[in-house]
């Protein structure tokens, strides 16, 4: 029921920017790009980080509203315990609203779904024997426009997974067509 209504208000979000904003489009097109930062669990037998990677693309309607797709690779999370260690990956799909603060430098915040994937089961988890999903995502953002092609954001989002938040601190560059 959560995830239902989480992505209605995603889709319906989505179309009234759209609306909102579609006489106004400036800034479109779509745009392409990657990154590279740490993931962290903090949870149950899980107090882990490693590196993780990133790419992404998206469609951007006008300068505030804008879609992205993307696929994320947590790394691996080794657990405190006997446990098996986690490594996963996920791919998404996100609504992001950006507010222009200057010619350069914007903030942007994003919500969405995601397919995740581990390589084991999920421990301690009653009733439950997933090795994949699909639940929210949602993050924030900076970005600064270097050119009007490249831009460097950095960004911040979580991941849930079962019962687990996957968080993701990453630098990332945007490549725009």
């Amino acid at each position: 029921m959560r995830k239902t209504k989480l992505l209605s208000t995603v889709l319906l979000s989505a179309t009234l920017g759209v609306a909102a904003f579609g006489a106004q489009a400036q800034d479109k097109g779509f745009y392409a790009g990657a990154g590279v930062g740490q993931s962290f669990v903090d949870e149950g037998s899980y107090d882990d980080e490693d590196t993780a990677f990133s790419v992404f693309g998206g469609y951007q309607f006008n300068k505030y509203f804008g879609l992205e797709a993307g696929y994320v690779d947590f790394g691996k999370i080794e657990s405190d315990t006997v446990g098996p260690d986690l490594e996963g990956d996920s791919a998404y799909l996100t609504a992001v609203g950006t507010l222009p603060i200057t010619d350069k430098f914007s903030a942007y915040a994003k919500a969405g779904v995601h397919r995740w994937n581990l390589d084991t089961e999920l421990p301690g988890l009653v009733g439950n024997s997933d090795d994949n999903g699909t639940d929210p995502t949602y993050g924030v953002g900076v970005q600064y426009r270097f050119t009007d092609n490249v831009a460097l954001r950095g960004e911040y989002s979580r991941f849930e997974i079962e019962d687990l938040d996957a968080d993701l601190a990453q630098v990332q560059v945007r490549f725009d067509f």
